[in-house]
């Protein structure tokens, strides 16, 4: 079972061709990324026409990517922009457990370099994720603090110590995490929060969202840590065709599971090795 992203040629428009694709691919899981960095709200017609679509591809939903947004900023200082911007937040949580999906990934904002600059951000900041959880609750689902270009992994382990696992955990980018020195060895030392992936490749100066093994991740370190973590869900992979110069969306998807099937190989590997 694998699992690729939903907007891997755009994240706007109907869904819908992009699901058949996928499908016809070969992948059984999808990440739903369409919408992820707009303001659209989900209604009740559009969730249940999705619910269709997966339905008739034989797709199961395996995580939902929170909208980070243009107006509505759940982490915003202007009060009326966070609480719109946590009702965006919510409406992805219960989309995603409308759709059979249990994690809904989220971008934290990133920590001042000096807290002068912005003195009520950490109480801000807590409010908002604690204001999550009666909606995480009612629906299941729990919340992914994604690792970012800008490296965040202090910040995430110090919420990750704050709160219990079943309303927060990890979703690792791995092309995040290329491009930060140091990146796998904080992902080991978190990896029994891990909750959701981002499989991707690029060639550590820019995110690229390559298929694996089109750049420089080092996907064998990578699977062992994958195989000693607590995560047992497919594998998903958040790749783009943008930067592999590959033109039909057929050819691309083919070959992005192409690949995905090694990384899974590998992992299933270290596992067997561990058993």
């Amino acid at each position: 079972m694998l699992s690729v992203t939903s907007d891997y040629a755009t994240s706007t428009g109907s869904p819908e061709p992009a699901l058949r694709r996928i499908a016809a691919a070969g992948f059984t899981h999808v990440h739903w990324c369409h919408q992820w960095c707009t303001d659209f709200l989900y209604s009740a017609s559009e969730t249940a026409q999705i619910g269709r679509w997966l339905a008739e591809f034989g797709l199961t939903l395996c995580d939902v990517h929170a909208s980070h947004g243009k107006e509505k900023g759940w982490c915003s200082p202007a009060e009326y922009e966070r609480q719109a911007g946590l009702e965006l937040v919510r409406n992805r949580i219960r989309f995603a457990a409308d759709l059979g999906a249990d994690v809904v990934i989220i971008h934290l904002p990133g920590v001042p370099e000096n807290p002068a600059d912005d003195p009520g951000f950490s109480a801000r900041l807590h409010d908002s994720i604690e204001s999550l959880f009666p909606e995480l609750a009612a629906c299941g689902v729990r919340l992914a603090f994604e690792n970012m270009i800008r490296d965040n992994f202090p910040h995430i382990g110090s919420l990750l110590a704050e709160y219990p696992a079943d309303r927060v955990g990890l979703c690792y980018d791995s092309g995040h995490g290329n491009m930060n020195p140091g990146a796998l060895a904080s992902l080991d030392a978190l990896k029994e929060r891990l909750i959701a992936v981002h499989l991707h490749d690029n060639d550590g100066q820019s995110d690229q969202h390559q298929p694996p093994f089109f750049g420089t991740v080092d996907w064998p370190a990578l699977a062992r840590i994958l195989a000693a973590s607590g995560y047992r869900k497919p594998l998903s992979f958040e790749v783009a065709i943008r930067a592999t110069g590959i033109a039909d969306e057929g050819e691309f998807l083919a070959l992005a599971h192409d690949r995905a099937e090694k990384v899974a190989e590998l992992v299933a590997l270290e596992r067997s090795f561990r058993a």
